[in-house]
């Protein structure tokens, strides 16, 4: 259990990242994959020599998520993409490619190895985004419609329960969870964030079950039990707009931490100087293994 409620984050890569999101932990590696979006860069931190590989796309990347076989999924504005380390990525399946003005956002795997992603309108069009979920050879179903800005998940597969973020609401949501069809129902609100403490936005869960959230506008991260909605501990990051965090590390117990700086007025950049990085917060408690891509041969 925890010791202490309040950690600090402290500054791992001075990223500069204009909309730095979507870390994922890939223990075979020793690395974390994160991205810029608006950057069109996917970042992989090498955690053992602290160097970082960047690669550079023609679209906006949300999320990146190494796969079974290999390759690495992409979450794209239009789609879902494969793909390896030289080449352009392949399209796997088409997600809103109609919808000109809608993009996808925040992009996981359950350890089925199905892909839940979902999307957001980039002119600020109130609901106009979706959920949907991805399996391994592309099949594509739509779970939820109305939806502000997809953003956080997580899996309790102990207590068959997914928790999920539209961060114009403010709420961390609850559904009931079948693992192994992949279906999700019963929609409930676990908690709701304070208006004092800005939006949530990406998340991850620990090993006791307890949620943590990233607040855009909040420079925080905040743990919470989700059964009793008490908020339990935050972590302070010197970055105003804190967008997920991922556990990462030998044991799982570094949280990794993205920013942004999207935005920012000059005098908020002379403030923050390093929002847009990459941070990390050892708070007591290890994560859990994320899932990866279960890719067709």
């Amino acid at each position: 259990m925890l010791e202490s409620t309040e950690f600090q984050a402290e500054l791992m890569i001075d990223a500069q990242a204009e909309l730095g999101e979507g870390p994922h932990w890939d223990a075979e590696s020793n690395q974390l994959y994160w991205v810029d979006i608006t950057g069109r860069k996917l970042r992989i931190y090498d955690r053992i020599t602290g160097d970082e590989v960047v690669r550079s796309f023609e679209q906006m990347v949300s999320a990146a998520i190494p796969t079974t076989t290999g390759g690495i999924l992409l979450a794209m504005e239009d789609g879902v993409y494969l793909s390896r380390a030289e080449g352009s990525p392949i399209l796997l399946t088409s997600i809103e490619a109609d919808l000109l003005h809608n993009r996808a956002n925040d992009a996981k795997c359950d350890r089925q190895g199905r892909l839940w992603v979902g999307t957001m309108s980039m002119n600020d069009e109130p609901k106009a985004g979706g959920f949907y979920v991805v399996e391994s050879g592309g099949i594509t179903r739509q779970l939820l419609s109305g939806i502000g800005c997809s953003n956080g998940m997580a899996w309790d597969y102990t207590r068959s329960k997914m928790y999920y973020i539209d961060t114009p609401t403010r709420q961390v949501d609850v559904f009931d969870y079948e693992e192994a069809s992949g279906r999700i129902n019963n929609r409930r609100m676990a908690f709701q964030i304070p208006t004092t403490s800005g939006y949530p936005d990406g998340m991850t869960i620990d090993r006791e079950g307890m949620l943590w959230v990233a607040h855009w506008g909040g420079g925080c991260v905040s743990r919470w039990n989700p059964d009793t909605g008490e908020q339990l501990g935050v972590i302070r990051v010197p970055a105003p707009l804190v967008t997920s965090c991922a556990f990462g590390g030998d044991d799982l117990t570094e949280l990794y931490i993205t920013t942004a700086r999207i935005g920012m007025q000059e005098k908020e950049l002379r403030d923050y100087p390093f929002a847009g990085g990459l941070f990390m917060a050892k708070p007591g408690v290890s994560g859990l293994l994320p899932g990866k891509f279960q890719a067709k041969e």
